[in-house]
């Protein structure tokens, strides 16, 4: 096991809960339990109080767990690279006007590629080498994925930032990333990407694009994985190791939409880490019209049907337990008291799992509520985005079917809008999510229709309340 530095240390994600005296955490994404000898107890103590991680074995073992399970998250110390061991991979089509601002904001690097993917702007080999970055050109776009492939076979360092060409990282931005690769285990790390409004997107999209950024994670720190809080990063921004990508082969040229999501899921397939550092801001900017942004909606979606080819289930547009999906389903229906009942039966099975806790029948309880809130969340959200054909022809159909349809548009629009307060009433908030979430949709069939395949539409119910997945016992 790859050991941390002796001067890192760790914070327990804010989540995170600490019960029974302090030995037993519960968090992480996904949900789980951990339990913790006394000496791990102790150790946990003094890595909240500040303490560097020991290079015992023991801690060690204990300090991968947590930050495995996104229980705890990272405090590196000091970066064992610097500027010149980066290399700067920038695909461009186009936009030389871009790419003259994304060049000014990289500062200094070991090399800066741009590689140009069939541009009919003359101007882009003119601004590339005024900036002094080497100028590649692909005589026929190929995709972003095959450019940023031609880039990252360019470089001789040891790890490669690839940044497209109209972001612009803040300042200082390598020098808050690097120091994540002092873990061995890390093969990347993304920035957060906030957006840029454009004046020519209409006022109410702009206002919604500023609340909820195209390609922004979110604001909290995160492994990154399938099906975690994080469970993707854009490479609109992305620092790589150079052997991660030479491992894998770099991008899938054969993906115009998603080839980064697959990218990412392949890293963590293969073993390796990567980190989401939202401390660290690099602007994009949104789509200047309202039909350019509603495309690009509609063109992440074709990616999900290529995706389920490549990682299966990782891509089910709901994943939940048999239990809370069968609840939601009779509480849609018109059947609230039994779905109730079926909640509270989860909870049933859960508790013995628990015991040895000082309240396992209060635990299991908040455990299998929280469980089954969040699964009525990610049933809503499948209603909404890819299944809203047949969810719309259920509700036309069906007086009780279109009271749940319309529970699932209406609800999380309002409690996401109390969360976050966007600059827009709650009725236009809720209109455009459920345009956002049509489009996305309708993405999701044409690529289903594409591939000839409905794997990107099919739930994942394998997530028994109860199973020993969900409980962790450390060893320490």
């Amino acid at each position: 096991m790859p050991l941390l530095p002796a001067d890192w240390g760790i914070a327990l994600d804010p989540g995170v809960r600490r019960i029974d005296g302090g030995s037993v955490l519960v968090g992480g994404s996904p949900l789980r339990l951990l339990r913790l000898t006394a000496a791990g107890t102790g150790l946990v103590d003094r890595l909240v109080a500040g303490d560097p991680v020991p290079r015992s074995g023991g801690a060690q073992r204990l300090v991968r767990r947590l930050l495995d399970a996104g229980m705890a998250h990272p405090r590196p110390g000091r970066s064992p690279f610097a500027r010149t061991d980066v290399t700067v991979v920038i695909p461009v089509r186009d936009r030389s006007d871009d790419l003259a601002a994304t060049l000014a904001a990289i500062g200094d690097v070991a090399a800066v590629v741009v590689v140009d993917d069939g541009s009919e702007d003359s101007a882009v080999e003119g601004v590339a080498r005024g900036h002094r970055a080497t100028y590649l050109r692909h005589a026929h776009t190929r995709g972003p994925a095959a450019a940023r492939n031609t880039g990252w076979r360019e470089a001789s360092t040891t790890l490669v930032a690839f940044v497209d060409a109209d972001c612009e990282p803040q300042p200082g931005w390598l020098e808050r990333l690097l120091p994540h690769f002092g873990d061995p285990c890390v093969a990347a790390v993304a920035p957060r990407i906030t957006s840029r409004i454009p004046s020519t997107l209409p006022d109410a999209l702009a206002r919604y694009e500023t609340a909820v950024p195209t390609l922004d994670r979110g604001p909290d720190e995160a492994l990154v994985r399938p099906r975690s809080r994080v469970p993707f990063v854009p490479t609109a921004a992305l620092v790589v190791r150079y052997e991660a990508l030479a491992a894998l082969g770099g991008f899938d040229e054969t993906m115009r939409v998603g080839e980064d999501v697959d990218f990412v899921w392949r890293l963590h397939e293969a073993g390796r880490s990567v980190r989401y550092d939202p401390s660290v801001q690099v602007s994009h900017p949104a789509r200047a019209t309202a039909a350019a942004w509603l495309h690009q909606r509609f063109e992440y979606g074709t990616s999900a049907a290529a995706l389920a080819q490549r990682h299966g289930s990782a891509v089910a547009p709901l994943a939940v337990s048999p239990w809370s999906a069968l609840a939601w389903a009779l509480a849609g229906l018109g059947a609230p008291l039994t779905g109730s009942a079926v909640a509270a039966a989860s909870t049933a099975l859960l508790a013995p799992r628990l015991d040895g806790l000082e309240h396992p029948w209060k635990e299991a309880a908040r455990l299998a509520g929280k469980g089954n809130l969040y699964a009525g969340l990610a049933v809503a959200s499948a209603v909404r985005r890819p299944w809203w054909p047949i969810t719309a022809t259920a509700a036309l159909a069906s007086r009780r079917a279109c009271a749940g349809v319309l529970a699932a548009v209406t609800i999380p629009a309002w409690l996401d809008w109390r969360r976050l307060r966007p600059a827009l009433d709650p009725v236009r908030w809720t209109a455009i999510r459920l345009v956002d979430d049509i489009a996305y949709g309708a993405g999701v069939w044409r690529g289903c229709i594409q591939h000839r395949s409905l794997a990107a539409l099919e739930p994942d119910l394998t997530s028994w309340p109860g199973r020993r997945s969900a409980i962790d016992v450390s060893e320490t």
